[in-house]
């Protein structure tokens, strides 16, 4: 079943659209978190990252680097949080790869990424050691 994205991608749903190209779409959130709160996607539907075949990330990222700039540039944001929520557990709601650029401000009440996670873990030394050879070992 084609996600609301990929209505979006083939004009089926209208949008915002601020950025297109061969593989890619940036278009403005329909439900922002700041003002120019774009998303970014590859035009394909991919459900999460690792299904993102080499080629298509590198088109992927290279127009999140495009974008990052113009949006702060075009709401004068201080700064902005660039985020991937990958997988239903981690909040991806659209089952489509996107990207959130969202502009920040002084004292605008957001928090770090660091603050989406909850409660933190306290792991070991051997723990954290483990983690990091068996992530190793998968590369």
């Amino acid at each position: 079943m084609s996600t609301i994205f990929s209505q979006i991608v083939e004009g089926e749903i209208p949008a915002r659209v601020v950025y297109e190209d061969e593989t890619t779409l940036a278009f403005l959130d329909a439900n922002p978190l700041a003002p120019g709160h774009t998303l970014v996607i590859p035009k394909d539907e991919y459900e999460r990252l690792d299904d993102v075949p080499e080629d298509v990330a590198e088109d992927l990222y290279a127009t999140i680097h495009r974008m990052v700039p113009a949006v702060e540039e075009a709401v004068d944001a201080d700064a902005t949080t660039v985020a991937f929520n990958n997988g239903e557990a981690a909040g991806q709601e659209v089952p489509h790869v996107h990207c959130h650029i969202v502009p920040r401000f002084e004292g605008d009440g957001g928090g770090p990424i660091h603050a989406v996670a909850g409660d933190r873990p306290d792991l070991e030394d051997d723990e954290l050691d483990d983690i990091a050879a068996d992530i190793e070992s998968r590369t």
